[in-house]
């Protein structure tokens, strides 16, 4: 059994070409607009008739929310990183529903292809320099990549050498949490593919015992990889909003 046949991903609905792309819908695609409108649906009906006191799934939206404004914005950003707190929180629950979806037989992980981790990067570099720029103008929040102090004759030398910096960032934000969910994935296929190739009740019960122990640690990294990209980047952002060095 190939433990990396569950990331090929094969068009279900055909669409024609548009040049060099295939717009085609996969399970990658169908998996993560039900991870969207499952984000969309918490949060409609926990605001549908919102109670001073909170209960059901208010309560766990609200204790959600504040999770991510007390222990990642508010931690990694201050006060001044409460404007940014939808979209971090968006980033949070869209990436951890989209884990969990792989979770779920059937459906598909979105964030074991790297064209969906890395377009998720992209988006974050260009608001953490938008958000810059707009603050501190371009020629302040530029010279803000050269540290303070620096003689003027290596400031140029430090700001050619920050710009593969600025790219390394959001590729490592797609590279992590890409690598994270395929690799656990491939070890709990793997124990379950043991169960298949020696369909032997003495050996059986080793790697149905080591999937349990995979799924249930798949669960804790779903929601860990979605904090750790959350967190990193409102750091990001919260570099652009106090001007970085």
């Amino acid at each position: 059994m190939d433990p990396l046949h569950h990331f090929h991903l094969h068009p279900i609905i055909h669409l024609p070409h548009i040049g060099p792309i295939d717009p085609s819908i996969n399970m990658a695609v169908i998996s993560m607009w039900i991870a969207a409108t499952a984000v969309f649906a918490v949060f409609f009906l926990a605001s549908r008739k919102c109670t001073l006191v909170p209960k059901g799934i208010q309560n766990l939206v609200e204790v959600i929310v504040q999770f991510v404004r007390d222990d990642i914005v508010l931690t990694m950003m201050g006060k001044e990183g409460l404007p940014y707190l939808p979209f971090i929180l968006t980033l949070f629950m869209f990436i951890w529903f989209c884990n969990l979806s792989g979770l779920i037989p059937g459906l598909f992980t979105p964030t074991s292809n790297i064209f969906m981790t890395g377009t998720l990067a992209i988006m974050v570099f260009f608001v953490t320099h938008i958000v810059g720029i707009v603050r501190h103008g371009p020629f302040k929040y530029f010279k803000g990549w050269v540290p303070h102090g620096v003689p003027k004759a290596l400031a140029p030398a430090l700001f050619i050498i920050e710009i593969p910096s600025a790219f390394a960032k959001p590729f490592s934000l797609a590279v992590r949490l890409f690598a994270n969910m395929v690799a656990g994935h491939v070890v709990l296929l793997i124990f379950l593919g043991m169960i298949i190739q020696y369909k032997s009740l003495i050996i059986a019960p080793a790697p149905v015992l080591g999937a349990v122990i995979i799924l249930i640690l798949e669960l804790l990294f779903t929601s860990l990889q979605a904090y750790i990209f959350a967190m990193l980047s409102a750091l990001y952002i919260s570099d652009a909003v106090h001007g970085g060095h």
